[in-house]
């Protein structure tokens, strides 16, 4: 890796300015899922343990520039106090005198960067104002590396600047799976469709030995072949695009794995009477809601026979019962194959950690990224501004 992390640092008295991603879900003010706090508070505590003060800056909701008090950061306090077991203090209007004066041990809140216009369009004068208040800087929100913004990159170019823990969590993940893993490698990428999955199919082909597809994607790559999918989610005008995809897919050694069999039903909706049947025989009338048992059985075959896998969509429509079996038990078996040493297993995207956490193996991954946006674009093999500007 060509980033400094925080075992680099010499934080010793250095106020550091701290890049987290705190949009959390809320009731109200009520917090309803800790994750992204839990998940960050390890680098908060490793920065005061090595002498550091900790200065957090953090976005919530999309002000659009403007303060709105309902989306003030002063409710994260106590959330962030008992997962760090620090003190924190939050500011309004930080200034480095006020961050000075605070007693050693304490961390730091900021207001939400994005009551500023300034943020989301990286203006180098709020850019110089953030890092006038600290020493060195610390980007520990990979789910926000992909913004270009004043408190991710812009800062970048003023301090000396490391990963967090969290950051270089998820940057070595991804590097273990996609930089130089070991062979054979395999991918499953699912989704509804295929227009929003080009540039990272157009990635993987040249990094994957395997790719399995499915969800909505799978039938306009059957379709493709030119086989009927009835009334199922199909992209008529991505076929031409779909069979260039296989081609190249071809071109690059990488076998692509549509489902043999699927299950299939006349209205999308829980409990739906549905039946399995090979993938060329859905009538007219009737849609494909998930892959079938066989072509279960051959991703499970797959997945003993490789050695990495990164995984971004569901194969079905997980969400309605019954129709995310394929899915589930895809999950369980790359779960098991990664407990027992034989896998290397990386997920991420918000359907993807959902199904996984439905299918119970969430824990049983060798990493889940906590990025939505971030992982896909470091899929498509983009740069990320917020990593990017770390290896200055």
């Amino acid at each position: 890796m060509s980033w400094k992390t925080l075992s680099d640092m010499d934080l010793a008295g250095k106020v550091v300015l701290t890049r987290l991603d705190l949009n959390v879900p809320t009731d109200g003010d009520r917090i309803t899922d800790e994750t992204r706090i839990i998940r960050a508070a390890p680098t908060v505590k490793a920065i005061v343990a090595a002498g550091g003060k900790p200065v957090i800056l953090s976005h919530f909701g999309r002000p659009k520039g403007k303060v709105v008090p309902e989306m003030s950061l002063r409710f994260l306090v106590p959330a962030l106090e008992r997962h760090t077991g620090h003190s924190v203090t939050f500011m309004e209007r930080p200034s480095r005198d006020a961050i000075d004066a605070t007693p050693d041990g304490t961390v730091i809140l900021v207001e939400n960067t994005r009551f500023s216009a300034m943020e989301e369009a990286n203006d180098p004068q709020m850019a110089g104002f953030l890092a006038s208040l600290g020493d060195v800087f610390c980007n520990d929100a990979f789910s926000a590396a992909h913004r270009a913004h004043a408190s991710t990159e812009g800062v970048g170019h003023h301090l000396p600047s490391f990963a967090g823990l969290l950051m270089a969590e998820e940057l070595g993940a991804l590097e273990a799976v996609l930089a130089n893993p070991t062979p054979p490698v395999c991918a499953v990428v699912g989704g509804a469709k295929v227009s929003t999955k080009l540039d990272l199919l157009g990635n993987l082909i040249t990094r994957m030995d395997h790719i399995v597809i499915g969800g909505g994607m799978a039938n306009t790559f059957l379709a493709a072949q030119g086989i009927g999918v009835g009334k199922s989610l199909c992209e008529y005008d991505m076929l031409d695009t779909a069979r260039d995809v296989m081609a190249k897919a071809e071109g690059a050694g990488c076998t692509l794995h549509l489902p043999k069999d699927v299950v299939i039903a006349a209205e999308f909706k829980a409990g739906a009477e549905n039946r399995v049947v090979p993938a060329d025989a859905c009538p007219e009338d009737m849609m494909i809601l998930d892959a079938g048992p066989e072509a279960v059985a051959h991703i499970e075959a797959l997945f003993g026979t490789c050695k990495a896998l990164v995984w971004n969509g569901p194969l079905g429509a997980f969400e309605i019962e019954p129709f995310g079996t394929a899915t589930f038990a895809a999950a369980r078996a790359a779960g098991k194959l990664t407990e027992a040493g034989k896998l290397t297993s990386v997920a991420g995207g918000g359907d993807t950690v959902s199904a996984l956490n439905m299918a119970g193996v969430a824990d049983q991954f060798s990493y889940i990224s906590s990025a939505g946006g971030a992982f896909l674009e470091w899929l498509e093999g983009k740069t990320l501004p917020g990593v990017a500007v770390l290896t200055r």
